[in-house]
């Protein structure tokens, strides 16, 4: 699992951020988990693989939004027990 976020300019309020979501999802294969904030001007996702930053930047790019930068590492889940 590899986690990446992306800094994204553009983004002004929770549809753009389900909007960038749609995006996401329907570009990149194999995704888990997707989350965006417009607040913070990033989106997170989680895929099964290394996704293709190009892919989803003319992706993100054809809807008016743009991405500034993006950083990818692996994802390890988070486990909060009793044990």
């Amino acid at each position: 699992m590899v986690k990446t976020v992306l800094k994204i300019e553009g983004m002004m309020c929770g549809m753009c951020e389900a909007h960038i979501n749609e995006v996401i999802r329907k570009n990149v294969p194999g995704v888990q988990k997707v989350k965006s904030s417009h607040t913070k001007g990033e989106s997170m996702l989680v895929t099964t693989e290394e996704p293709n930053i190009e892919v989803i930047t003319q992706a993100i790019a054809g809807t008016g939004y743009k991405v500034l930068s993006s950083k990818s590492e692996p994802y390890v889940k988070k486990f909060f027990g009793l044990f």
